[in-house]
């Protein structure tokens, strides 16, 4: 099957010849560095709830999926579709550009151990660069915009909040791109495309393009980095 996020034969053969040469290690940290920033300075609202819900975009959702997937608090992530309609949330149509989907992973996470605002942080400094319009790393198209799926006002009011806090600090070499789009519904994935990363460790597209932000995750957010990260199917629901 012809999936459009792929790398090229010829960008897998020449890293086929770098992991042999053992020269990979030496390249795969420059595929996407993760950088710290602040803590949002507008907290979340004290929750009793167990359960919360964010939905996010930063690109290709396999390596959005696994950096919440190894987030403590996160009780489950999963790859799908936001900002289209229903009959367009199929990955053949999604790729085109013209849905309005983007690439997403709802998240969900116990709000007594992680906040919404700390979801956040990981996504802007870990999971995707938040300054790209349009495109992530070799991908491009409005289907991986960097975007926040509000689930409720609270949280819109926190993601608008922490980006102008972010742009106002010039935390990044450039502005935020990041659109807020409330009262969008999110669609599950195709089953192949849960736990991804996971399954496919030496696919070179996870190897130089996700599996450096499993590192940077750990590296800037040790006391949050769990090291077994939680699967859609260990959750009950995977395909």
């Amino acid at each position: 099957m012809t999936r459009t996020h792929l790398t090229s034969n010829r960008e897998q053969l020449l890293l086929a010849i770098l992991t042999s040469a053992g020269l990979l290690a030496a390249t795969v940290g420059t595929a996407e560095e993760g950088i710290p920033i602040p803590p949002p300075e507008v907290g979340s609202p004290a929750s009793e709830q167990a359960t919360a819900v964010a939905v996010l975009a930063g690109g290709c959702f396999w390596g959005v999926q696994g950096v919440f997937q190894h987030l403590d608090g996160v009780q489950n992530a999963i790859s799908g579709y936001a900002g289209g309609e229903a009959a367009t949330a199929q990955y053949r149509m999604v790729g085109s550009g013209r849905t309005g989907h983007a690439e997403a992973v709802e998240v969900t996470f116990d709000p007594t151990k992680i906040s919404y605002g700390e979801i956040l942080r990981v996504f802007f400094s870990v999971a995707h660069d938040p300054t790209q319009l349009n495109r992530q790393g070799p991908d491009s198209g409005t289907q991986y915009r960097t975007a926040i799926f509000p689930q409720n006002a609270d949280q819109a009011k926190i993601a608008e909040a922490y980006i102008d806090q972010l742009n106002d600090a010039r935390v990044f070499d450039a502005a935020i791109v990041t659109k807020i789009e409330p009262d969008r519904p999110f669609y599950r994935a195709e089953d192949y495309h849960q736990d991804y990363l996971t399954l496919n460790p030496d696919q070179p597209y996870i190897v130089y393009n996700d599996l450096p932000k499993i590192e940077n995750l750990k590296r800037l957010f040790p006391d949050m980095y769990r090291e077994e990260p939680v699967l859609v199917g260990d959750a009950g629901i995977g395909g």
